[in-house]
């Protein structure tokens, strides 16, 4: 009998030890990034700081130079929703609403791709021989002008008018300045693939309270943004970081965190953590694949769908998505 009840224990502190460990057990992925303007040795000491003192491990962390943020198109894949009307794809190739088209510009659609005066942003930059900024610049006249139509979301076209030239019909001209931030010949990001419990932080809370919202002047002052905001000066930072400009970068779920190690560093969803229990659920490499584009499903982003949503929550709504 007391053999029995030594083995009996023996087993209730394993199981104990098991479930313990399970409710401690990483299951949030997630890629995390110092934008360019602020990256300096003093913020990633500071970012490091913070994601430990908020249990959160970093499993890698590198370097990626301007040059090959530009040679692989990697913040065009970031941004692709922009990107692919300013960078990737040709005007051709954009699902243009040719009735909203011609009623913005008296224009018809067809005869405004036959005239060879549609351009998407990168091409537009070659084609009049000016740069990001000074796109820029032209992109916000035709805005003030009226001369700019929205057809969704991260979907303008404006008409772009350079004196001493014929003017272009131009797609997301103003990506090509926050382009040129990633690009540069000094810029470089320093990056970090990072994990955590969602028992100990759920994912609305990394973004909200460990990262902080998007316009820093709004973070908590102990959050990342909030302390890169009011510590820029001694961080080494040229300027107050502002919306844009603010500070790092963050996946908003599980899957945009694998979205983004399968861009920026090149991960197959086969050797990935979250990538594979996706894969476990019958979720296709392809269908992943698909997905990282964002597409709409249900009249919704897929990105979206996930939002600030954990683990397990992600990999339910997935299964059903697929199906």
């Amino acid at each position: 009998m007391l053999w029995f009840l030594a083995v009996l224990f023996s087993v209730c502190v394993r199981v104990v030890d098991i479930n313990t460990s399970t409710n401690t057990m990483a299951d949030n992925c997630a890629f995390v990034f110092i934008k360019p303007h602020a990256n300096t040795p003093a913020t990633q000491a500071l970012v490091v700081e913070q994601l430990n003192a908020n249990h959160i491990t970093i499993l890698s962390e590198g370097e990626l130079t301007g040059e090959q943020i530009d040679s692989g198109m990697l913040i065009d894949q970031h941004y692709y929703a922009i990107a692919s009307k300013a960078t990737l794809l040709k005007p051709d190739q954009l699902p243009v609403p040719a009735d909203l088209f011609e009623t913005s510009f008296g224009l018809k659609w067809a005869d405004a791709l036959a005239s060879g005066k549609v351009y998407n942003a990168l091409d537009a930059c070659k084609h009049l021989g000016i740069d990001a900024d000074t796109l820029d610049s032209y992109w916000a006249k035709c805005k003030k002008a009226g001369k700019l139509v929205k057809f969704g979301g991260g979907f303008y076209c404006g008409l772009v008018e350079v004196e001493g030239k014929e003017p272009l019909y131009v797609f997301n001209g103003f990506f090509m300045s926050m382009r040129s931030k990633f690009v540069a010949p000094t810029a470089s990001i320093h990056y970090y693939v990072v994990e955590f419990s969602s028992s100990r932080l759920n994912w609305k809370d990394f973004r909200a309270n460990v990262l902080g919202p998007t316009d820093p002047t709004t973070a908590p002052v102990d959050s990342i943004r909030g302390r890169i905001l009011h510590n820029w000066e001694a961080l080494g930072l040229r300027s107050v970081p502002n919306t844009g400009d603010n500070g790092v970068h963050a996946s908003a779920s599980p899957f945009e965190g694998l979205a983004e190690r399968m861009n920026w560093l090149k991960v197959a969803p086969e050797s990935d953590s979250f990538g594979m229990k996706l894969l476990d659920r019958g979720i296709s490499a392809d269908t992943i694949r698909a997905w990282t584009l964002d597409p709409q499903v249900k009249g919704r982003g897929v990105f979206d769908s996930f939002e600030d949503v954990d683990c397990d929550e992600v990999l339910a709504k997935a299964v059903e998505m697929n199906a």
